[in-house]
């Protein structure tokens, strides 16, 4: 198992409405609203790296989502 944790950056505003679609994604575990740098943090479960891809491809697709900085667990 891969897991992954994404930093999200979000249009003003939007961070709970963001966070509220990535909880929708198959794959995410959680999303949550932080303050700092980004506004909301995801962390990823997948079965392998192609999964990853396509978990990731799809939470780009959210509206509201100007930046993503993915982190890999080593």
């Amino acid at each position: 198992m891969v897991v992954i944790y994404v930093l999200v950056v979000t249009e003003v505003g939007k961070e709970n409405e963001v966070a509220g679609e990535l909880g929708k994604i198959k794959g995410v575990t959680e999303a949550k609203t932080v303050y700092g740098e980004f506004d909301v943090v995801a962390r990823i479960e997948a079965q392998n790296l192609k999964e990853v891809d396509e978990i990731i491809t799809s939470l780009r697709k959210i509206l509201g989502i100007i930046r993503t900085v993915t982190l890999i667990s080593a």
